[in-house]
């Protein structure tokens, strides 16, 4: 039976560089498997709606009708992927929601397959809250995401020490040419036009890290 899977991108910091991750991946998803459902659970702006509102929900934990809501959407095997934006204010409450419910355990007998992409920081924060993640579900998935654009030094060595993915940082003009509300990944890479650019390479090498964690989740799943 084939696992559903649902992309959990999380941090206890702020400004770390979710949302860029969980555009790269909504839209990677939309070339590689036909559809995507995001969740946006976020309280800054502009935040993952705003660049992806046909695709993506505003979703809240705050109350037990939000967490219900939410969590019966995720658990449910029906071959879309799912993707959660996860805001740093929300980090703590939504990790202890899934281990009130067993939310892992009803992925697994389900058939759902949880992926937890963890933006990692250099602060002590980062570290122990990974760490914990690592303990709590060392069944779980759990790949610490590079953003070089917002690192200031080296990752810790507990982000080191297991296979993670990596962004390179990219010139500001670039970077600020990304932000834009309308701005498409999979539209630049289909220019042909763009095919000699930094961004092109950039955006070409997220989406091959993309397509081998889904073979490799694949491949896990067989």
């Amino acid at each position: 039976m084939r696992r559903t899977p649902v992309y959990i991108i999380c941090s206890p910091r702020p400004q770390v560089g979710k949302t860029l991750v969980a555009r790269l991946l909504c839209e990677f998803l939309i070339l590689h498997r036909g559809s995507v459902i995001a969740f946006d659970i976020n309280l800054n702006e502009p935040s993952l709606v705003d660049f992806q509102p046909r695709i993506t929900e505003t979703a809240a934990i705050d109350d037990t009708f939000g967490q219900m809501e939410l969590m019966d959407r995720l658990i449910v095997n029906d071959g879309t992927a799912k993707i959660i934006d996860l805001g740093f204010h929300a980090f703590d409450g939504f990790f202890k929601l899934v281990g009130e419910i067993g939310f892992i355990k009803e992925t697994q007998r389900r058939g759902v397959e949880p992926v937890i992409l963890f933006v990692g920081d250099t602060d002590r924060v980062s570290v122990r809250a990974f760490t914990e993640l690592r303990t709590l579900y060392p069944m779980t998935a759990i790949i610490p995401v590079e953003n070089e654009h917002i690192l200031r030094g080296d990752l810790a060595a507990v982000f080191r020490s297991v296979r993670r993915m990596r962004l390179p940082a990219l010139q500001p003009f670039l970077k600020s040419y990304t932000g834009r509300l309308n701005f498409s990944f999979t539209e630049f890479l289909r220019a042909p036009q763009n095919k000699s650019s930094e961004l092109y390479d950039w955006i070409r090498d997220s989406y091959m890290q993309f397509r081998e964690l889904e073979t490799n989740l694949d491949a896990h799943r067989s």
